[in-house]
């Protein structure tokens, strides 16, 4: 890989690129805090569909916003997932009568923050659903069982077919059908000859020379696995097809491909191959698919279509449209239509350059917070009570950040501590500021999950989630009936258990893996059913003990080696599960104070 680069870090670099995008793009705007790039033309009668994700993947995302395409994409860092904030400024600048769809690649960073903000969004009365893009069959079945298949590069195919029926003027359920069908009919297998080299960062472990990466993916991650020599051409793509194409191989034979379908074909430069080599790999591929799978592509795609950096690999995917026709009883004309349709999004191959329609009335984007929801009015609380409650809770975790912190040196990185005392920290100021002088439980919520939500990292999305969820259904009850709606135990427990079955929408943690989870699920499933916070808060804590012990499933503790395990005499409790215990242990003894 090359290791030289214009740029020394990537600090303002993604900003530059966007710049550049939208300069050579009259139709775009660019939001630049929040890295969203946006369509001027989108109609707010029409579905709004929407994406994004880390940086380092060019053209993708902000490269497919356009009539046809993407209303909005939002950009993170360098392969980091966009925050919540960016999100919602997205949907604030597209808004729809008609409804949202987020488009999102299976990674845990936009399930958490794309999943936060469609709680958020849901909560201020949007119609949003989140379609996740999981082509890859590199990773089979049982090595995906916890955290689903990756996002790869016939993501493109979902955001062609359901931006153009969007831009048709489709409804917001036969939008959704035809992604989720797309997504089900799609395949993507990569090989890259080396890892990509990030700015200002380490250099990163090389493959040795004469060897290749198979099932390689997006972020530098490890492939399959490697082989030496690398083959011939012809013998890589057809090992290449047969992790897509076999029906025999029951681990990743995801999509079923009949005699006679009418399939298209995709070829992705990860960024570093050159398009001498691209074209010829895009014959081969042509080639063997034809000699030993009978199948003559109807389209062909070959371009830099999401890349990662200046990674030296490529990937082929496989979208079957007749599948579609299937799954959906929409005709193959309709669906070939809608690929073939017309795009002004800049990095769709064939694209086309037209003068621009400005809508008649064109929404009018307010200076103010892209948080900011409609529905700031609800029930009043006794101010005493919440802040009393709310202090009590961030004293007992602030007082217990030296035991957080020891807990997760020994399983983690030792950040944990620091997080949590950082989230009570902006909770107290909030209350020193008078946030619960005028009890409005609402916009105390709000406030205390941008709080959490500032802070960041997995624990914080996760919080953040299950509290905005709890928020949004709370929001939801009230609207359904403001005169007869009372906060009280009953409306509480009912949100909570929503809340919890929203946030395991989001991740695949669960009790007894080691995590936050193992103290939010005995809390809400208790609190659901009894509707006793003292006993769901004992169930909390006894969740959070049963850690000590506990072999880890998720997150980094999941990391430490065989040797550092050995040298644990006990693992110590999940410094995140005693965390929320013990907050939610003090929240109890504030409001009984």
């Amino acid at each position: 890989m090359s290791t030289k680069h214009f740029f020394p870090s990537t600090e303002g670099v993604v900003l530059l690129g966007l710049e550049s995008l939208v300069a050579r793009n009259n139709h775009l705007a660019l939001d630049a805090p929040n890295k969203v790039v946006y369509s001027k033309t989108h109609d707010p009668s029409k579905v709004t569909v929407i994406s994004g994700g880390g940086s380092g993947h060019e053209p993708a995302w902000s490269g497919y916003v356009g009539d046809g395409m993407l209303a909005a994409a939002v950009n993170g860092d360098v392969f980091a997932s966009p925050a919540t904030k960016q999100i919602m400024a997205a949907i604030k600048h597209v808004p729809s009568d008609a409804g949202i769809i987020l488009c999102i690649t299976n990674y845990t960073g936009d399930n958490l923050h794309f999943g936060l903000a469609r709680e958020k969004a849901a909560g201020q009365g949007h119609k949003i659903a989140i379609l996740r893009m999981t082509d890859d069959v590199a990773l089979g079945r049982k090595q995906t069982e916890n955290t689903g298949r990756r996002g790869l590069a016939a993501n493109m195919f979902v955001l062609k077919l359901c931006g153009t029926a969007a831009d048709s003027g489709w409804d917001f359920e036969k939008c959704l059908k035809i992604g989720e069908a797309v997504n089900a009919n799609a395949v993507t297998i990569g090989s890259s000859l080396d890892h990509c080299h990030i700015p200002g960062r380490d250099h990163h472990r090389s493959v040795p020379e004469e060897t290749y990466v198979l099932g390689m993916g997006i972020h530098n991650e490890p492939g399959l696995h490697e082989r030496s020599p690398i083959p011939p051409a012809e013998e890589l793509v057809k090992n290449m097809l047969n992790y897509c194409l076999d029906p025999s191989d029951h681990d990743r034979a995801f999509v079923e491909f009949r005699k006679g379908d009418v399939v298209c074909l995709l070829i992705n430069n990860f960024g570093g191959m050159s398009n001498f080599e691209i074209e010829a790999l895009t014959t081969v591929t042509r080639r063997v698919l034809e000699r030993d799978w009978n199948i003559v592509p109807e389209r062909i795609y070959a371009q830099c279509f999401e890349t990662s950096l200046n990674a030296p690999g490529w990937s082929i995917s496989l979208l079957n449209m007749s599948g579609i026709e299937r799954d959906t009883n929409t005709s193959l004309f309709t669906l070939m239509h809608l690929l073939d349709q017309d795009t002004n999004a800049p990095a769709w191959p064939r694209n086309g350059y037209k003068n621009i329609k400005m809508p008649k009335d064109p929404v009018n984007i307010d200076a103010g917070d892209a948080t900011d929801g409609p529905m700031q009015n609800g029930p009043i609380v006794g101010p005493r009570l919440l802040e009393n409650a709310l202090r009590k809770a961030c004293d007992a975790a602030v007082k217990a950040e030296p035991d957080i912190t020891k807990w997760d040196i020994q399983m983690g990185d030792g950040d944990c501590g620091e997080a949590v005392e950082s989230m009570c920290k902006g909770i107290l100021k909030k209350l020193d500021s008078g946030l619960c002088k005028d009890g409005n439980l609402f916009h105390v919520l709000d406030e205390v999950e941008g709080a959490v939500e500032e802070v960041g990292g997995t624990l914080g999305a996760i919080i953040s989630i299950i509290l905005a969820s709890y928020t949004s259904n709370l929001r939801i009850a009230y609207a359904k009936d403001e005169t007869n709606f009372k906060i009280n135990i009953q409306s509480a427990s009912q949100a909570a258990g929503q809340a919890l079955k929203n946030l395991m929408g989001y991740t695949s943690a669960r009790q007894g893996g080691r995590t936050v989870m193992d103290t939010l699920i005995p809390f809400c499933e208790t609190l659901e059913m009894e509707m006793n916070l003292s006993r769901a808060v004992d169930a909390a804590h006894k969740g959070a003990q049963s850690t000590s012990g506990m072999k880890a499933k998720f997150g980094r503790a999941t990391y430490v080696g065989e040797k550092g395990a050995e040298a644990q005499q006990e693992p110590p409790p999940d410094p995140g599960a005693m965390a929320a215990a013990i907050f939610l242990k003090g929240l109890l003894e504030g409001m009984q104070e």
